[in-house]
């Protein structure tokens, strides 16, 4: 028996601090860490043989995985709060370098400039990746809570797959356009974007069976492995 199942006669599974999950705030903690650290490396860009891509790319799909365990074992209801953490803890980030970089430099301190061409994108491409991983981590989690429902638990590989494909379509499309148009052409943002899509859907895909061993392990340790019957979908907290 689960220590949180939702079965079609419960309209509502208990909260983490009901259950008393102990790996939920870790999850949570490395979810929120990824998403931060993914928006300060996107202020460089990179290429690699034909592939263009911001810096971000290379941890960002971490985040995904780390969604697909969230909604894996703790359920849709859980996952929510933790999108909308990832959500306000960029806004705060957004407006504490804005704040910095306005606020007067120590007269020995001498890399304002410095500061201004790395950090001070930070707050446009945080912007853009608000509008994207808030759109994306959504459909993800979405995708892959009713396709966990529909099969009965069984195929995690397809879910965590489908809901990659499906949540960094929208990321990455909505990122990639509210972060760097105008700054580009409009050939370098489509290869850009097809970069981005690409390389971080393969990360998952390459991750899959670590994701999987992770889940297991929180799972048994958990005693949880929720499923959302009767679960509203909005992203709103207070559904």
């Amino acid at each position: 028996m689960t220590k949180q199942e939702n079965t079609p006669g419960v309209c509502r599974p208990p909260s983490a601090a009901e259950a008393g999950f102990s790996f939920l705030p870790v999850v949570s903690g490395l979810f929120t860490g990824v998403l931060v650290l993914s928006n300060i490396l996107a202020a460089k860009m990179l290429q690699i043989g034909p592939f263009v891509f911001d810096g971000g790319t290379i941890l960002f799909p971490l985040s995904y995985i780390f969604g697909d365990v969230l909604t894996e074992v703790y359920g849709y209801r859980e996952a929510r709060k933790v999108i909308w953490t990832g959500f306000f803890t960029l806004i705060l980030m957004s407006l504490a370098i804005a704040v910095v970089g306005v606020l007067p430099a120590q007269a020995e301190w001498t890399f304002q400039t410095d500061f201004d061409h790395v950090l001070r994108q930070v707050p446009r491409i945080a912007l853009a990746s608000i509008l994207g991983y808030f759109s994306g981590e959504y459909v993800n989690s979405v995708t892959l809570s009713k396709i966990k429902v529909a099969t009965g638990g069984k195929f995690f590989w397809l879910r965590a797959v489908v809901s990659t494909l499906a949540g960094q379509f929208f990321d990455t499309a909505i990122f990639v356009t509210a972060a760097f148009a105008g700054a580009y052409s409009a050939s370098v943002l489509l290869v850009m974007g097809l970069s981005n899509y690409l390389l971080k859907t393969a990360v998952e895909v390459l991750f899959l069976p670590l994701t999987y061993a992770v889940v297991r392990c929180i799972k048994k340790l958990e005693k949880a492995d929720v499923y959302d019957y009767r679960v509203s979908y909005s992203p709103f907290l207070h559904s």
